[in-house]
């Protein structure tokens, strides 16, 4: 929806508009419709809008409130704002707008920090209390929306990309522990690290309040409970429950905004479904997007065949756009350029190029990031539900990209120390409240670790196009029901049963049936031709050897044969070393 960002300062100074411009100028992309500032003392907030719910002025930001003497920026959508905003009259609030932004300033008020936990949504904000001069902000359950902060003495500054925080002197120097994360987790980094030392992330369903002698009290307000309901639920009721859980979370994302809603129809189960979904609960003007890109001989570049029958049997107002090779490859640089940090799936480019051609057409979007983890889809769960061992002997050798071992010849050894990733998965797999090891890993997976993989993915490539991505399952409500779930009930009929037995009828058996799927991109899952030649210049350049992350006899190892070395995943390891390098390369680093 919006950029937002801010400065706070308690050692004396005050924060200079002029580098909250600066910082609006690297977010600028994310909301190309009202740009704003704000000040008051030791506090200036920055906010690039993109108009969604109430579209006129009144609703711009910063909003400021002088009777209840508060200022805020807001990134998100707060889907259950009419019934907060009726809650909120009956207790005497009076509002100037009839959007979600100002439900949370009364809603703040009214509840404080627990207001969190009246929000259904995706938010990232940040509220002043223009009286106590204490900072509030505040990430949604998911994660689904950003919220980067760099602290240094006496001095605290945020923003919706690491980019704007780099107008300031911050620290740069790579963090070991997070690049273990990285080249472990195909590109995860958690919360509240990230790849730079001096800059860090508020975890998701997390609030953070700073004092103005510049105290912090981070406190997390929602957990999920992946434990069995008391009560004996039949499978035909968890289908049932499921399918009523999911239609809300469709429905509520289509209904609550003030422009049209599109989908982003890739051809698979997933996003096939939401189309059936908003067909089901009466929505005649279904606007539908599909992206392909040229074949190769191994492999096909489009899912077209499937798009195509879904739009057959549901006819939506459909739009096709088709990429060709030479332009994936010239336009990598744009779609890295807008990453806030280092992403190793090959899709970015091509959600990159689809947001270009959507944004042209509406402003949101729903897409079916989360099916997979909530769902039980990918192979991987298959292969740990199998296996034996502890927690970390059951997940690890199916998930991460590269073992210990792998790591201590990839990098230099001032980069690698410790096991940090299996120390890290290992703690959070075990305080999982579950009842059994594939709870805790498919919530470890949709509460952690997509956040920072595909969920970051879809946001950061859509809103580089002012395009706003809503992701129904990723619903907190679905989520927790489907935590409760038996796995058996995800993981039968190769994955995310329960979704097929909602579509069959819904969606044609052909998509329903298929193998499972990936966007394709075949001009970078080939490591060939001008995609190797660029890795190579990049891995060669000067810079990266100066840099001097990785052993250079690992980096010619792969060189020599640059496709035969993948992760469990089938991701090209050649191509991990070189996306951090160009990233860090194109940031200036």
């Amino acid at each position: 929806m919006c950029g937002i960002c801010g400065e706070y300062r308690w050692d004396g100074q005050k924060p200079e508009l002029s580098q909250i411009q600066a910082m609006l100028g690297d977010l600028q992309k994310r909301g190309p419709d009202h740009e704003g500032t704000f000040s008051d003392g030791a506090l200036a907030f920055g906010h690039s809008r993109l108009s969604i719910i109430d579209l006129s002025e009144k609703a711009n930001q910063p909003m400021i409130d002088p009777q209840l003497g508060l200022a805020l920026v807001f990134n998100g959508s707060i889907y259950n704002h009419p019934e907060l905003r009726k809650e909120l009259k009956a207790k005497g609030h009076q509002f100037f707008s009839s959007g979600d932004t100002e439900v949370i300033l009364k809603a703040y008020r009214e509840w404080g920090e627990d207001c969190v936990k009246r929000f259904l949504g995706m938010f990232a904000f940040a509220i002043w209390d223009l009286k106590k001069k204490n900072l509030f902000l505040a990430r949604d359950r998911m994660g689904i929306k950003p919220l980067y902060y760099s602290l240094t003495r006496g001095t605290f500054r945020f923003a919706s990309n690491t980019q704007a925080l780099l107008n300031y002197d911050v620290d740069t120097s790579i963090d070991t522990d997070a690049l273990h994360n990285l080249f472990t987790l195909h590109a995860v980094v958690p919360a509240p690290k990230t790849i730079l030392n001096g800059i860090q992330k508020l975890e998701p369903a997390h609030t953070l309040t700073i004092s103005q002698n510049g105290d912090q009290k981070l406190t997390r307000y929602w957990t999920l409970d992946a434990t069995r309901p008391q009560e004996k639920v039949s499978e035909e009721e968890w289908i049932d429950r499921i399918h009523e859980s999911l239609k809300t979370a469709v429905k509520r994302r289509n209904n609550i905004a003030d422009v049209p809603v599109g989908v982003l129809l890739s051809g698979g189960l997933d996003s096939s479904l939401l189309v059936a979904l908003l067909d089901e609960i009466g929505v005649n003007d279904i606007r539908t997007f599909t992206i392909g890109f040229d074949d190769q001989p191994e492999e096909k570049g489009s899912e077209y065949e499937f798009s195509d029958a879904v739009v057959e049997m549901l006819k939506p107002n459909h739009h096709k756009f088709h990429i060709l090779n030479e332009q994936t490859l010239s336009r990598l640089p744009e779609a890295i350029a807008n990453m806030s940090e280092p992403m190793f799936g090959q899709d970015a480019i091509g959600f990159y190029l689809l947001s270009e051609q959507v944004s042209q057409h509406v402003k949101v979007v729903q897409s079916g990031q989360g099916a997979d983890e909530v769902f039980g889809g990918y192979f991987w769960y298959h292969k740990m539900a199998e296996a034996q061992g502890d927690t970390l002997q059951r997940f690890a050798p199916y998930y991460f990209d590269r073992d210990h071992d792998e790591m201590v010849e990839m990098l230099k050894p001032k980069f690698v120390s410790r096991d940090f990733t299996a120390e890290l998965i290992k703690s959070k797999l075990e305080e999982v409240e579950a009842d059994c090891f594939l709870d805790r890993a498919l919530a470890v997976d949709t509460t952690m670790l997509i956040v920072d993989d595909p969920v970051k993915r879809v946001d950061n490539m859509t809103m580089a196009w002012g395009l706003e991505a809503r992701v129904p399952f990723l619903d907190h409500e679905l989520v927790e029901l489907a935590a409760k779930m038996p796995p058996e009930m995800k993981l039968r009929d190769g994955g995310k049963y329960v979704l097929k037995k909602i579509s069959r009828g819904l969606i044609p058996d052909s998509v329903i049936d298929r193998p499972k799927g990936y966007f394709p991109v075949p001009a970078l899952k080939f490591v060939r031709g001008e995609f190797l030649e660029f890795m190579q210049d990049i891995l060669n350049s000067q810079r990266c050897i100066e840099r001097g992350i990785y052993q250079r006899s690992y980096v010619d190892k792969l060189l020599a044969k640059p496709e035969d070395y993948h992760t469990r995943i089938q991701g090209s390891k050649l191509w991990h070393m070189a996306l951090l390098e160009f990233w860090l390369q194109q940031n200036g680093l």
